[in-house]
């Protein structure tokens, strides 16, 4: 069959809009129809050459769709059920997922190679093999994907806003929950309001946090934090830090979670020096894996018992808690609609980075089909 996606070919240039090639679903794979894609900032990894995928590939690693067709064995789903895409695909038999850890699938390795488990690719382009990021290619009107990367969900909820838990929402809502331990009566700081950021304030908030402080340049992210959760706001690591030291008495924060959209040095200091004795950093955000960004004080390290620790996913479990924070959405708990900004079609996803870019977004939203 034919599909329409948004193809990349090279770091440094814009998403193609092409009509590709695609086989249907061999043993344990199926085929979705996308509803909607989330524009979350680790595809401008991509484009801005920080992470380096097999060339060519489709875009987009949030999605959310209805099931059309599976292939042989596959039992998990059948046509018509509503499904969200996880981008760490989860076997549910290595190491990792035995224990508890399936953010850390083992068949997560070789998600920017852009094929499927068994090392074949399933979009094509006059002849040639087309990849897909994390094994889903969300910007494709339609995909044939491992079963490991989808996850039924109750079929009243809205899709393009369902979209989001596919990776947003869970990985900044477990990054406070669960990477960064967050309890009643602690004080949170996050640097960086965009798609996780703002899903971390709100999993800080739902711990009990006495204080979340947020801090971004952009005013309208800090206001936006501020409706859904956080108690404080600065556009500067300085002025949140002095604001920190006299909320605690000089204690410091119990954790500081980094989701900026790129890491680098400076935020990780500011974030080693704004925690007290005892306190986490969480490393959420990405950068380019060759580059350095770690540098802080090991006799601080030490004397101080800090943590600085990555995450992946917030070290959520993809089965059990995108269905779970979809229906703390259904019960009013947990904001979700709000954090839309805009919504955008596919051929307006380059528009849409370049929002992202910009700093117009909290969350941009592609939508296939209502």
């Amino acid at each position: 069959m034919k599909t329409k996606a948004a193809v990349l070919f090279d770091a440094g240039k814009p998403f193609e809009i092409l009509e590709l090639d695609l086989d249907g679903p061999g043993p344990g794979e199926v085929l979705i129809k996308y509803t909607a894609a989330g524009l979350c900032h680790s595809d401008l990894h991509l484009i801005d050459g920080d992470l380096v995928p097999r060339f060519p590939i489709v875009g987009g690693h949030e999605g959310a769709g209805v099931i059309e067709d599976i292939g042989p064995g596959v039992t998990k789903v059948q046509p018509g059920d509503h499904v969200v895409c996880s981008f760490i695909p989860n076997c549910g038999r290595c190491r990792y997922c035995a224990t508890g850890r399936s953010n850390l699938c083992d068949l997560g390795a070789t998600i920017l190679d852009g094929h499927l488990p068994d090392g074949s690719y399933r979009f094509h382009a006059n002849g040639t093999d087309v990849g897909a990021v994390c094994m889903l290619g969300t910007f494709a009107e339609r995909a044939t994907i491992s079963e490991h990367s989808v996850v039924k969900i109750d079929d009243w909820l809205p899709l393009t806003t369902a979209v989001l838990v596919g990776c947003g929402v869970p990985t900044g809502w477990a990054s406070a929950n669960y990477a960064g331990g967050v309890r009643a009566g602690d004080t949170t700081v996050i640097y960086g309001i965009g798609g996780i950021g703002i899903n971390a304030v709100q999993g800080a908030a739902h711990a009990g946090a006495k204080n979340v402080v947020v801090v971004d340049p952009v005013g309208f992210k800090r206001d936006t934090a501020l409706e859904v959760g956080a108690t404080h706001a600065f556009a500067t690591a300085a002025e949140a830090a002095a604001k920190v030291g006299e909320l605690t008495w000089g204690q410091m924060a119990d954790q500081a979670l980094i989701t900026v959209g790129t890491v680098d040095e400076q935020v990780v200091t500011d974030a080693f020096n704004v925690i007290g004795k005892g306190g986490t950093v969480v490393v959420t955000g990405l950068a380019n894996p060759e580059k350095l960004t770690v540098h802080v004080s090991g006799g601080v390290l030490t004397l101080f018992e800090k943590t600085i620790k990555g995450t992946v996913f917030g070290s959520a479990n993809p089965q059990y808690d995108i269905v779970k924070l979809l229906r703390l959405y259904d019960a009013g708990k947990l904001k979700l609609d709000e954090l839309v900004t805009t919504k955008y079609t596919l051929d307006q996803v380059n528009e849409g980075y370049q929002d992202l870019r910009d700093g117009k977004n909290i969350r941009g939203v592609i939508v296939h089909a209502e």
